[in-house]
């Protein structure tokens, strides 16, 4: 499931507001070094650098993951010289996700830290709007907003992976890039979730992610 279409949201972090905002939409931007420095898909297998990492196959092809209130940390070292990195993620929300009430179902939290500090919280709804009645999310906006469920997705079509296993439309696909403010030679990435679902007997199967794809790029500003 290759990354398409991809969507770049900033952290405005002064004194770099102004070359952040030249990034906004990926293109031209006032950068020296925007190196790729890692990239994984996990068809090979590869766990180096990762905490907590293990891999499933899901419609055939291998992932990281799944995880239910849990977190997984990406330790990168040997960084060329930069003032910003950017973050890239693939990411399958499974099953049923509530997205923003406040219940026995909700909110359903997935998060990205950099450093210890958090740059996006966010919520996920995978469920079907009835008769104007819709569990709705904050993605792709930090929480709390109000969007419809799937808003921003890059793929709806994909089936459940284990209470809803089988029935389409039960497993969706985001991608996003945080640009954050960052120096040094090391990086810890950590992808988190606060999830609840007080009624099910089985809350991993009821709700769960996975990673499809990771990229981290260094960048410098001027």
């Amino acid at each position: 499931m290759p990354i398409k279409n991809k969507s770049t949201f900033l952290i405005f972090l002064f004194p770099l507001v102004l070359g952040l905002s030249s990034c906004q939409q990926d293109t031209v931007c006032d950068c020296e070094g925007n190196d790729l420095v890692y990239s994984n898909d996990f068809s090979g297998g590869d766990l180096n650098n990762f905490e907590n990492g293990r891999l499933m196959v899901f419609e055939n092809d291998t992932i990281l993951g799944n995880y239910h209130n849990e977190e997984v940390t990406l330790n990168l070292s040997s960084l060329p010289s930069h003032n910003i990195v950017k973050v890239t993620v693939e990411l399958l929300v499974h099953d049923s996700w509530d997205g923003n009430p406040d219940n026995i179902g909700g909110p359903d939290y997935w998060y990205m830290n950099v450093e210890g500090e958090e740059v996006m919280r966010t919520t996920f709804s995978n469920t079907v709007c009835v008769f104007g009645f819709c569990l709705m999310q904050s993605y792709p906006n930090n929480f709390f907003r109000q969007n419809l469920p799937k808003t921003g997705a890059v793929r709806t079509n994909l089936p459940g992976l284990c209470h809803l296993a089988g029935i389409p439309e039960n497993t969706t696909v985001y991608s996003f890039s945080r640009l954050v403010s960052h120096t040094g030679p090391t990086v810890k990435i950590t992808l988190g979730d606060e999830l609840l679902q007080l009624n099910s007997p089985d809350p991993k199967c009821d709700e769960s992610w996975s990673v499809g794809k990771i990229e981290v790029s260094t960048l410098f500003v001027m």
